[in-house]
């Protein structure tokens, strides 16, 4: 029976471990700027923030946001790792990969209504209840 080889990399542990994860964490930000759609969602809530702002939202309500934002962000880039590696593995047309990809895509658009709802919501709240 043939021995399992060990893989090449080695894993770091603890306060190097942290540094190895952040180092990612920041290549995976690095890679998703590259992405129209997180840009255009970063740029939302850049916009939804100022307007929470304006209308003068409690800070719960601007951690609420900021927490639907990141939220946001999460979904889409496991979308676009999702889309990644389905045009790596399956680059011509096929229904897993479609069916791959819209179910991302529809993570992303329940995230963007969860934060839009939350935006008027507020805003609306404090514009007329206030």
């Amino acid at each position: 029976m043939a021995e399992l080889s060990k893989s090449a990399v080695t894993k770091e542990t603890g306060i190097r471990h942290f540094f190895a994860a952040a180092g990612y964490s920041w290549g995976g930000f690095l890679r998703i700027l590259h992405e129209a759609a997180f840009r255009q969602e970063l740029l939302f809530c850049v916009v939804a923030l100022a307007i929470l702002a304006l209308v003068g939202a409690t800070l719960p309500e601007i951690l609420i946001s900021v927490m639907l934002f990141l939220g946001l962000f999460a979904i889409e880039a496991m979308n676009t790792a999702v889309e990644e590696v389905i045009d790596k593995i399956s680059p011509e047309i096929s229904s897993v990969g479609k069916h791959a990809k819209d179910l991302g895509s529809f993570a992303v658009f329940c995230m963007l209504l969860a934060c839009g709802l939350h935006l008027i919501f507020t805003t609306v709240s404090h514009l007329f209840f206030h």
